[in-house]
């Protein structure tokens, strides 16, 4: 059943908050967008300024890590967009170190993995039933799961047609049959499946972090806006090392019974 929020959080010592992997308000705005966004834009949300943590029994949600946004390696998407027109380039290439540091917390921690990519089979949809209305075609192979995650048997991977790794698939279920009450999301890209998957998320009742390293769009402007966005209005936007010392404590707490 998906969670509701603590009513006690403001509560926490800093003590306490650093010990679950959470951080208090005055941190609230300390992200990547803070070069982008106006300090009177940042005075305008301040009623959204809370304490950010990660849920109870959390499962975690790796969006679109297919081998279509790595190609052409770690460089601008500016420079590699004529031949690879979908890449995310070094933001994609930057992301990989933290997912991987994060895949290894959700494992260690024990908690349900699920990866996500466009369904491919053929005679899968009608015309038009599709995640964006990008104009060119993407060859099949671009959606496989990009090689440096790999997919454990105790993972599962979701087919999607849309931009919602919700809409129109099993996730739901699979979530309820296995007790999750929270997500922790990554992924790409931050404006496109990312935020559908998390405004999904939050709207069906679950308590949503999103992992702002771990996380990333073709273009730095757009991902920086849509984290601030997101991070208002429906997840709490974390830095990798506070989700990855959540995981390890329960980890520890699990190791302790």
């Amino acid at each position: 059943m998906p969670c509701t929020e603590p009513a006690n959080l403001q509560y926490h010592s800093a003590d306490t908050r650093e010990e679950m992997g959470m951080a208090g308000i005055e941190k609230f705005n300390d992200h990547c967008w803070k070069d982008v966004i106006p300090q009177a834009d940042l005075a305008l949300y301040s009623g959204w300024r809370r304490e950010t943590f990660v849920g109870p029994r959390p499962a975690l949600l790796a969006i679109d890590l297919y081998d279509l946004v790595y190609r052409g390696g770690p460089h601008s998407p500016h420079e590699l967009n004529d031949r690879y027109p979908n890449t995310c380039g070094i933001f994609a290439h930057r992301a990989i170190a933290p997912t991987k540091q994060l895949l290894a917390a959700a494992r260690r921690a024990g908690i349900p993995i699920f990866f996500c990519t466009q369904e491919t089979r053929p005679n899968n949809r009608p015309p038009g039933a599709t995640s964006t209305r990008r104009q060119k075609p993407v060859a099949p192979d671009g959606y496989a799961i990009y090689r440096e995650f790999t997919v454990e048997p105790t993972d599962v991977v979701i087919h999607k047609q849309r931009a919602s790794i919700f809409q129109g698939t099993p996730l739901f279920s699979h979530l309820s049959l296995l007790g999750v009450q929270s997500l922790i999301v990554c992924g790409e890209s931050t404006s496109g499946c990312v935020r559908a998957s998390v405004v999904d998320g939050y709207s069906s009742g679950f308590h949503v972090s999103l992992v702002e390293e771990c996380t990333f769009d073709r273009a730095e402007l757009t991902h920086k806006v849509n984290l601030f966005d997101l991070h208002h209005k429906y997840a709490d936007v974390m830095h990798v090392e506070e989700v990855v010392a959540h995981l390890d404590a329960m980890r520890m707490d699990r190791a302790a019974e």
